[in-house]
């Protein structure tokens, strides 16, 4: 007989970064027994890396800025690829929740007359982005522990959900690992909501860290019967680091351009005159991402292989009050004093943008008793996000699914509890413990090294065919792993669920990206360098009863005609704008 321990909850929350430590704390005040199960330590999840800023139409800077501003600047630049209401609740809600955090202890900067400070993002009309420093995520973390903490939240660090446990299209929860242990809980659930995360810890250049954002939690979702949507929309920041090696891509915050850092090429040439004169630096995260990818590839690219991302001459007192952690992050790492050299930066995988669909005000995922929030879902960002949007996501719609996780478990009259899926689960787990000859970690960094060479900045179809067969004989060498719990812990039994969860989602990012024949936001096809109107389109994967991808596409949700009036009245109009509208 497997042996594992059971805890019953309400409302059970799989990730405990923002999104789903919000949605915990909905609802524990809504009355609900709930549990948080998180990978990492509760300090340092992905949210952390956050850095500058949260979006809120409060007007405190720029008087002439509205919630409609807001909708209209996130739905162009998001190339029309959002769905509308999801744009809509997040403008109108987000002063709402960013009022709520501060008051939490977010601590955000403040004016004189105690309203708080609004920075500069990248394409927005007005100045929006409140902010703390340039740690603002981790401000936003800490404030959640702390109202957890207060609640009697119960967050459980280094719990591995290795499966949903699913029947009859009806989720009733999870089965996890403990990652040092190997112990075995089932957590059963009225409602379970997944919290947990991107993929972009998939390409070889990235923002984020060793084993986060590997795919898992849109893998969780697939198997539940999930529907995934735009995998091929992932957000390459225009700046991450180059130097040192084991630090290529980590994060240079946005807040460095929009407290007026310059971008510069080899030549000392300010570029991005060429590529948005009128914003410059300040243009759309795709754009700028775009430029520095072309001026490395065409030679003006810097000593290390980025560009030049200049803030000196704005002094030091001013860098060490507005951007912190990049002055330490240089200083420590390379020994660089930002205040008096240029630091050098190129594109790095950023954000994923696609995700599990969800209905807009629920976050509900089409599977009974599942719902989904955060970085894990699509639906706000379309083809290009904007600097400072994600962090009101996870407030936002942490809230909102809380509130229907909480509304489900209520309305319920029965439980299920199948002893055949827990089984099913226990034999997921034992069957993955096995003598190989291949380990996990190598078979890792090649999938992240066939995502940058054949899925980066710059597409073709030749590139993502070649990709995907790569991926084929990766699957084939991830049969015979190499799986055996140790004194160190069951590390190695993370890393096989991890990459399993990595190659299906590396397969339907490149799927989706072979699908997608136009260029629009940060999908760059050179063979189909334009947008085009019939690619308007969500492309949706899904998969089959043999656990292969299915892939199709679906119109995009039409705008009513007060946001279609939004849109026109906008002082931001993007040249693809009329294509939109058509």
């Amino acid at each position: 007989m497997n042996k594992h321990s059971t805890q019953i909850s309400n409302v059970l929350i799989i990730g405990s970064g923002g999104a789903g430590l919000r949605a915990a704390i909905e609802a524990k005040q809504l009355g609900m027994e709930v549990t948080v199960l998180g990978k990492r330590q509760r300090t340092d999840v992905h949210t952390v890396l956050a850095a500058g800023g949260i979006n809120a139409a409060f007007g405190n800077v720029d008087k002439e800025d509205s919630w409609e501003q807001h909708f209209a600047d996130t739905y162009i630049e998001g190339y029309g690829l959002s769905e509308p209401e999801v744009v809509e609740l997040m403008a109108k809600e987000a002063p709402d929740l960013v009022t709520e955090i501060d008051s939490w202890g977010a601590n955000f900067a403040k004016l004189d007359n105690g309203n708080i400070d609004q920075r500069f993002f990248g394409a927005h009309t007005y100045r929006r982005t409140c902010y703390s420093g340039d740690y603002t995520g981790r401000s936003i973390l800490f404030a959640l522990i702390n109202k957890a903490k207060s609640l009697d939240i119960p967050i459980h660090d280094s719990q591995y959900v290795s499966d949903l446990l699913v029947e009859d299209n009806v989720c009733f929860g999870a089965m996890a690992f403990d990652i040092q242990s190997g112990e075995r809980t089932v957590y059963l659930a009225d409602s379970v909501i997944i919290a947990a995360g991107g993929h972009t810890r998939l390409w070889r250049k990235s923002s984020s860290r060793r084993n986060e954002n590997t795919g898992d939690g849109f893998y969780l979702g697939l198997k539940a019967g999930c529907k995934l949507s735009d995998m091929e929309m992932v957000q390459f920041h225009p700046t991450g680091m180059v130097i040192p090696e084991d630090m290529a891509g980590t994060l240079v915050t946005e807040a460095v351009r929009g407290e007026g850092g310059k971008l510069l090429n080899s030549d000392g040439e300010r570029f991005m005159e060429k590529y948005d004169k009128e914003r410059m630096e300040l243009s759309t995260r795709d754009r700028v991402a775009m430029a520095n990818y072309t001026e490395i590839v065409e030679g003006r690219g810097s000593p290390n292989g980025g560009v030049f991302l200049d803030i000196s001459h704005k002094g030091k007192d001013f860098i060490i009050e507005k951007l912190p952690r990049m002055y330490r992050q240089f200083l420590d790492t390379l020994m660089i004093d930002i205040s008096k050299s240029p630091m050098e930066v190129s594109p790095t995988a950023h954000y994923s943008m696609g995700g599990i669909v969800v209905s807009p005000k629920e976050h509900w995922t089409g599977v009974e008793g599942l719902f989904a929030a955060g970085e894990v879902t699509a639906g706000l960002h379309g083809a290009n996000r904007l600097g400072g949007n994600s962090l009101a996501e996870i407030l936002i719609f942490g809230k909102r699914a809380g509130a229907a996780a909480s509304k489900r478990s209520e309305e319920i009259n029965t439980h299920i509890r199948s002893k055949k899926i827990i089984e099913k689960a226990h034999e997921n787990l034992n069957s993955s413990i096995k003598n190989g000859s291949e380990v996990a970690r190598p078979l890792q960094r090649a999938l992240r090294n066939i995502m940058w060479e054949n899925g980066g900045v710059v597409k073709n179809e030749e590139k993502l065919k070649e990709g995907l067969k790569k991926i084929e004989d990766l699957k084939e060498a991830s049969k015979n792993l190499d799986v055996r719990p140790d004194s160190e812990g069951y590390q190695d039994l993370m890393l096989a669920f991890d990459l399993e969860a990595s190659i299906v989602s590396s397969e339907a990012t490149l799927l989706s990206a072979l699908n997608r024949r136009e260029s629009r936001g940060a999908h760059q096809r050179e063979d189909f360098p334009e947008i085009v109107k019939d690619e308007n389109v969500n492309i949706r994967i899904e998969l089959d009863k043999d656990q292969s991808i299915s892939l199709y596409k679906e119109s995009i949700p039409s705008l009513n005609k007060k946001l279609e009036e939004l849109i026109n009245k906008t002082k931001e109009i993007s040249s693809f704008e009329g294509m939109l509208l058509e």
